[in-house]
C-alpha cells in the first residue's frame, strides 16, 4: 500500500499550495529561497527538494539507476515550472475542484488500499505523509486534468476521412488484440526552432540513439535527456493497447521486437525515440455490455458556482421526477452541445466510453432511475439509465471506437504542444 500510495502522490508532483515566498526570523535566518520565477509566480527550493526526494525514492523502488544529481533536479524543476503555468492558467479560467470531487478521488485511492476514506489520514500520518499536503496535492493533479481536459482533449477533431484512413492502416498497424509495453524518449525543439536548434536537437537524438542501440540503460537515458512528462518515470508510457498508442508511434511500434530502440523519428514536437519493452496477447471482446443513456449538463460560470448549478440540478431532477419531460429540460438548460438537440441522448455506449465519474453514476442506476447531480471534468451532470444490453459490434460501432481511439492516441502529442506553448510564452526565470 506504502508504494501505491507514493506513486499518486510522485504523479501529482505538488505536496504543498501554491509557492509563496517565506519571511525571514527576526535573526535573519533564510526559511526559503527561489528556484524559479514563473510569470507572476515562484517555485521554491523547498519544493525542488522535496520533490527530488519523493522521486529518487521513487526510482530506487524501481531499482532505476540515478542519474547525476543535477540532472535530476534540473528535470524535477522543469515539470515544477509547467505545472505552475498550468495552476496559473486554470486559475485565470477559474477551474475548480469542488470537495465532492476531491473526496470522491481519495475515496478512490482508499478503496484500492482496501481501507476507508476515514482511515485514510491515519494510514498516511504513519508514513510520514501530512493529509493535508496530500489532499493540497490531490487537487492539484485533479485541476491540472480539468484544464488538460479542457484545452487539448475537447478540441481534437476527428473527421470520417481520418477514420477511414485508420482503419486502413491497421492492416499495417500494432495488432488490437495484443498489449505493448513501450517506453520514450523526446528531444524537444522550440515551435519557432532555428535551422541551428533543429541541427543540435537531431544530433543530440542521433547520440542518445546511438547510446541505447550501444546497450545502456533506456530508462537512465530518459531520466538524463528526455524533454516529455514521462522522463521521470523513466520514459515509460506503461502497458497499451495497440490502438492506444500514440498515433505517431504505431507504425513505428509495429516494426519493432521486443527489446529494440526505433531510429529517431521527427514530429512537431521535436524528436522522438521508443522502445519496445515487451508485448503480450490480450482477449478480444466479440460482445460487449453498453448501456442506453441521456444526460443533462451544467457548467460553472463566474455567476454560478458549484453549489449554485448542483441546486439547480436537483430542481430540474425533482420537476422530471414530478411529471416534466426530461427531453425537453435537456434541450432547453443543458450545456452539452452534442446531445442537448438530442434531448440529452447519448445513444448505446460500451464500458469506457465516459471520464470515470460519469462511469460510476451509471453504474449504481437501475433502469429508468435518475441519479443524483454529480460533478465531472465537465462540470454537473444528472443522468438518466435507460437501458442495458449485450451488443455485437457493428461497422458503426467499430468506426465510433475508433474515432475516440484517434482522439486518444493524439492527445500525448497535442499535450506536449501545448505544454511547449504554455513554456514557450512564459516568463521563466531560474535562480539556481
Amino acid at each position: 500500500m506504502r508504494r501505491l500510495i507514493i506513486s499518486v502522490l510522485a504523479l501529482s508532483l505538488g505536496t504543498a499550495a501554491h509557492a509563496q515566498t517565506r519571511d525571514l526570523t527576526t535573526r535573519g535566518v533564510l526559511l526559503d529561497r527561489v528556484a524559479a520565477v514563473v510569470n507572476d509566480g515562484v517555485v521554491l527550493t523547498s519544493e525542488l527538494d522535496e520533490q527530488v526526494a519523493a522521486v529518487t525514492q521513487r526510482l530506487q523502488e524501481q531499482k532505476l539507476e540515478l542519474p547525476p544529481e543535477n540532472v535530476l533536479r534540473q528535470q524535477v524543476l522543469d515539470r515544477l515550472v509547467l505545472q505552475e503555468l498550468q495552476m496559473q492558467r486554470a486559475d485565470k479560467a477559474g477551474l475548480k475542484v469542488p470537495d465532492e470531487a476531491l473526496n470522491d478521488a481519495l475515496g478512490q485511492i482508499a478503496q484500492r488500499n482496501n481501507i476507508s476514506l476515514s482511515q485514510l489520514p491515519q494510514t498516511l500520518a504513519s508514513q510520514g505523509i501530512d493529509y493535508a499536503a496530500y489532499r493540497d496535492s490531490m487537487r492539484k493533479e485533479l485541476t491540472l486534468h480539468l484544464l488538460q481536459q479542457r484545452d487539448v482533449y475537447q478540441h481534437i477533431a476527428v473527421t470520417p476521412r481520418e477514420v477511414d484512413q485508420y482503419i486502413e492502416r491497421q492492416k499495417n498497424a500494432p495488432s488490437e488484440t495484443a498489449e505493448y509495453n513501450v517506453s520514450h524518449i523526446l528531444i524537444a525543439v522550440p515551435q519557432d526552432a532555428s535551422p541551428t536548434q533543429l541541427d543540435a536537437a537531431g544530433k543530440k537524438a542521433n547520440d542518445v540513439y546511438e547510446k541505447a542501440k550501444a546497450g545502456e540503460d533506456f530508462a537512465k537515458l530518459a531520466l538524463a535527456y528526455s524533454n516529455s512528462q514521462t522522463a521521470l518515470e523513466g520514459g515509460s508510457l506503461g502497458w497499451r493497447k495497440g490502438s492506444g498508442l500514440p498515433t505517431f508511434l504505431t507504425e513505428v511500434v509495429a516494426r519493432l521486437k521486443p527489446g529494440e530502440v526505433s531510429e529517431p523519428l521527427r514530429t512537431p514536437t521535436g524528436y522522438h525515440l521508443v522502445k519496445l519493452n515487451e508485448m503480450r496477447d490480450a482477449n478480444a471482446k466479440s460482445v460487449e455490455d453498453q448501456v442506453h443513456t441521456r444526460h443533462i449538463l451544467m457548467k460553472t460560470t463566474e455567476i454560478a458556482d458549484d453549489a449554485t448549478v448542483k441546486q439547480k440540478l436537483t430542481a430540474i431532477r425533482e420537476r422530471i421526477l414530478k411529471g416534466e419531460d426530461f427531453a425537453g429540460l435537456a434541450s432547453t438548460t443543458s450545456d452539452d452541445p452534442g446531445s442537448a438537440s438530442q434531448g440529452g441522448d447519448l445513444g448505446w455506449t460500451g464500458s469506457g466510453t465516459f471520464v470515470p465519474e460519469f462511469e460510476q453514476a451509471i453504474a449504481g442506476l437501475k433502469e429508468n432511475e435518475i441519479s443524483q447531480p454529480f460533478h465531472s471534468p465537465f462540470g454537473w451532470h444528472i443522468v438518466q439509465l435507460l437501458g442495458r444490453r449485450q451488443f455485437d459490434s457493428t461497422d458503426a460501432r467499430k468506426r465510433q471506437q475508433v474515432m475516440e481511439q484517434i482522439r486518444a492516441a493524439r492527445a500525448d502529442e497535442e499535450t506536449e504542444l501545448w505544454l511547449r506553448r504554455l513554456r514557450d510564452e512564459a516568463y521563466v526565470e531560474y535562480k539556481l
